[in-house]
């Protein structure tokens, strides 16, 4: 008999070797059945973790030029660092809340597939330009934010897809330009990869985050300003890439409050 999908996704988010996780993910099948009404006890390991890379506060984090060798590693292992942690985040999604529909795990299945595509592109560039992923240190700003709102799906979807990753949204572009200055159009190439799909990510978060306010009888632009204000998200500056989060679903007044973000 087919496990469910939901306890699959526990097992995964609950291996150690990122390398070995990003393959589970992949491997994941999108067709199993899910039972959205079970509720999981959360077992100790989540997430599943090596000793490496060690984690400290952003601030700690070393500032290179990507015009440099270690600079563009130091990068790339930020970015791989950023994408296992969404495998994480999805993953977590998944098993995490009960009383979905079942197009919301399937949805966010293929979310954490998708990151650990991403995760394993990095990897392999990194392993390129000769490091490998755990040489340096990371932070844990993304998973701090699954911790904060793991009680609460509706805070879930408004500060982590909608928030942190639709940052991303704002940064590729950017990271993209200082790149193809230095050369390097394998990881520009990469990213064009990962801004698409994190474009559809973005969307999802929105499409879940209305569907909740929806139920919940809450009007969405107040809402996220609340929920933001009660989670201590990170405040938003531009620039924005407008045209990115138009596509993921973001309407004029979202956007036109990034202005007073």
């Amino acid at each position: 008999m087919t496990q469910d999908l939901r306890a699959l996704a526990l097992d995964v988010i609950r291996v150690r070797d990122p390398n070995e996780k990003a393959l589970a993910a992949r491997a994941l099948d999108p067709h199993a059945p899910c039972d959205p009404d079970r509720t999981y006890e959360e077992p100790a390991g989540v997430p599943g973790r090596l000793e490496r890379p060690p984690l400290v506060p952003p601030a700690e984090l070393k500032q290179r030029s990507v015009h440099t060798l270690p600079g563009r590693i130091a990068l790339i292992h930020a970015l791989a660092h950023i994408e296992l942690n969404a495998i994480n985040l999805a993953l977590d999604a998944v098993w995490r809340f009960a009383g979905m529909p079942d197009l919301y795990y399937r949805h966010w299945l293929r979310v954490a597939q998708e990151e650990a595509l991403h995760y394993q592109l990095l990897r392999e560039h990194l392993v390129g330009l000769g490091a490998d992923y755990g040489d340096l240190p990371a932070h844990d700003a993304l998973w701090e934010m699954a911790e904060k709102t793991k009680d609460d799906l509706l805070a879930r979807m408004a500060l982590v897809p909608r928030t942190l990753e639709a940052r991303g949204l704002d940064a590729a572009p950017l990271i993209q330009v200082k790149l193809r200055k230095a050369g390097d159009q394998r990881a520009v190439e990469i990213l064009d990869v990962i801004l698409r799909d994190e474009v559809g990510h973005v969307a999802i978060g929105n499409h879940w985050f209305r569907h909740l306010c929806t139920q919940r009888g809450l009007e969405p632009v107040a809402t996220y300003a609340t929920l933001a204000r009660q989670y201590g998200a990170p405040r938003l500056r531009g620039p924005f890439n407008l045209e990115a989060r138009r596509a993921a679903g973001f309407d004029q007044a979202e956007l036109d409050a990034l202005d007073d973000a």
